[in-house]
């Protein structure tokens, strides 16, 4: 288990950006294969859009990556955090990180997106998408992502976990976000048992809807569990969903200057 996982604490950077591109590659060939939605949408014009977001965050990602490093070092130096209160199996210790890194990086920081009005507006980009496919998911407003790292930051300093953890949390999160958020169809025999473990894309394809209360919903990423305990899970018909947001028009979703305008434009309303 040791070596499996310092395996991704010595995963070099050209590496990461391979396993980005065999996610994306095999979200695509499944949407081609299997769709859920047939758009009638430039599929690559769509993806220019979103990759320009991507760009975006592939840079806050090399800010943090650096104040990540100190902040392990003190972890390391000052043995601060859960991890360091405990001697359980390794495995134990992955899956409790693994599951607060869930409920702090992403369902908690997901969850106050939604509800407080200035940080919504950052987060409405993701959601403006009206053609949810795989690149969707890497479609974030730099304010957006900044507040997610300063909570995955947050995650790290209570839990004390090895930098391992954490960089083998990262390679699951960028499979789950292609995943669930690519233009396929699962069958319900398989989606639906699934779900009761793990965010999946017809459970996830709800929190897009263009309207609440299905948009306020399902705020994990990895796992269903924090949805389940907190009643914010859904699951119904996907064919029901319509993607974008009743608040903005749907017309100017590919437009990256209106996109990047949103968080500071008061005539958008936010609907609270």
């Amino acid at each position: 288990m040791e070596s499996f996982l310092n395996f991704f604490e010595t995963m070099p950077t050209w590496q990461r950006a391979v396993w980005i591109i065999i996610c994306l590659t095999f979200c695509w060939i499944l949407e081609g294969s299997f769709p859920l939605f047939k758009f009638n949408y430039k599929k690559w014009k769509h993806a220019r859009v979103n990759f320009t977001f991507l760009l975006t965050t592939m840079i806050i990602n090399v800010a943090f990556g650096i104040v990540t490093v100190s902040v392990f070092e003190w972890i390391g130096k000052n043995q601060f955090g859960l991890i360091f209160l405990v001697d359980w199996p390794i495995w134990v210790e992955l899956l409790i990180c693994l599951l607060i890194f869930e409920l702090l990086a992403q369902y908690t920081i997901h969850y106050i997106l939604h509800r407080v009005k200035w940080m919504w507006k950052f987060h409405m980009i993701h959601h403006s998408d009206t053609h949810l496919d795989a690149t969707s998911g890497t479609r974030h407003h730099p304010g957006d992502f900044i507040m997610r790292e300063l909570f995955a930051l947050l995650a790290v300093v209570i839990t004390g976990a090895p930098v391992s953890f954490y960089f083998f949390y990262r390679i699951c999160t960028v499979f789950f976000t292609y995943f669930t958020h690519a233009n396929i169809s699962i069958p319900y025999w398989l989606d639906k048992p699934l779900s009761y473990v793990f965010i999946t894309p017809n459970m996830h394809k709800f929190h897009h809807h263009f309207e609440r209360p299905w948009t306020d919903s399902n705020f994990g990423n990895m796992f269903s569990i924090w949805d389940r305990l907190f009643g914010t899970f859904v699951y119904d018909d996907p064919k029901k969903i319509k993607y974008g947001l009743d608040v903005l028009d749907g017309s100017k979703d590919e437009n990256i200057g209106f996109q990047f305008r949103i968080p500071f434009d008061k005539s958008i309303k936010t609907d609270y």
